[in-house]
C-alpha cells in the first residue's frame, strides 16, 4: 500500500506537495514551498517525521498525550480480499 508525494503549483506561487495514499486518495497536503527544490527538500523532512516522530493527541480530550501504540495503516477491502486467498484453508477455518 505504498503511496507518493505529488508536487503541484501553490494557488498563490510557489509549491506545494501533497500525500497520497497507494489509492491515490489525499492523505495531506504541505504548506507552501518558494522553490521545487525546497519543496523536495520538504518531502525528505517528512518521511524523516513520518518514520520516526511521535504522535501527539492534541484532541479534544487528548491533553497532547503522546500514543506510543503500534498502528498499523487500515486495509482496503481489496487487501483483506487478497490476504484471505492467501491463507491456508485450515488457518481460515480456524479464524472463521
Amino acid at each position: 500500500m505504498a503511496g507518493y508525494f505529488e508536487l503541484v503549483d501553490a494557488p498563490d506561487g510557489g509549491y506545494r506537495v501533497r500525500m497520497l495514499d497507494g489509492a491515490g486518495s489525499l492523505m495531506a497536503i504541505s504548506v507552501t514551498f518558494p522553490t521545487k527544490r525546497a519543496a523536495v527538500a520538504g518531502v525528505a523532512m517528512a518521511r524523516e517525521i513520518a518514520g520516526t516522530g511521535l504522535i501527539r493527541d492534541k484532541s479534544h480530550g487528548g491533553a497532547g498525550t503522546v500514543l506510543r501504540e503500534r498502528v498499523r495503516p487500515v486495509s482496503t477491502a481489496k487487501e483483506d480480499a487478497a490476504r484471505q486467498k492467501k491463507a491456508p484453508a485450515a488457518k481460515r477455518a480456524a479464524v472463521s
